[in-house]
């Protein structure tokens, strides 16, 4: 294909919203997908609200399309993350954006995102958002109730069908992660619209 997308995301985890995104974006595009890392002297900070670690996600990408999408861990912030602020006007921002288009062949690219201030943002960052809605799903109701499962037990499976079913196998393998995360205190903050760890933001 001539035309590539972009496609930034948490996917903690992914659902079948990501799934539908990603579907329909290759009907027109070669994809690349980027799960955002946050990286502290060499690994990965993960928290409540980033409980799956990128090779974790990656697995989930690639469980559901092989090969035919790309999964790249360029969407890459280095601690301190504070230096990445404010967005635009931080020249490590701009390395950032950088550091993801450095992954992109084609000349011809778009990017997605289904929030209307990302989209704003995307647009400053000369990254050509895509006009969309977000989707039905949220990655982060699904993660709570896959918390709640881990706290009170029994067989509350709803989020089963909210993610597609090779990602189910994939959580369920993995429900230490979930159950390490499940009573913590999710140690985020937000600035300026965007959710990073508190450990190595300054």
């Amino acid at each position: 294909m001539s035309s590539a997308a972009i496609y930034l995301a948490h996917l903690n985890p992914m659902t079948r919203a990501h799934e539908s995104i990603i579907s329909t974006l290759k009907r027109d595009y070669r994809v690349y997908v980027f799960p955002v890392r946050f990286i502290k002297d060499g690994r990965e900070v993960n928290t409540k609200s980033f409980p799956f670690s990128y090779e974790l996600r990656k697995s989930m990408v690639e469980s559901v399309f092989g090969d035919s999408v790309l999964v790249l861990p360029d969407y890459t912030f280095y601690a301190p993350f504070v230096k990445y602020m404010p967005p635009l006007l931080s020249s490590r921002s701009w390395e950032l954006r950088n550091q993801i288009m450095a992954q992109i062949k084609e000349e011809k690219f778009v990017s997605y995102t289904g929030d209307e201030p990302e989209r704003l943002m995307l647009k400053a960052y000369r990254l050509n958002p895509l006009k969309a809605d977000r989707l039905g799903i949220s990655a982060s109701s699904v993660k709570e109730e896959l918390y709640q499962q881990a706290i009170e037990g029994g067989n509350d499976e709803g989020w089963r069908d909210k993610v597609p079913a090779s990602v189910v196998e994939i959580i369920q393998k993995n429900w230490n992660v979930v159950g390490k995360f499940a009573r913590m205190e999710d140690s985020t903050m937000r600035r300026v619209g965007m959710k990073f760890p508190v450990e190595g933001y300054k």
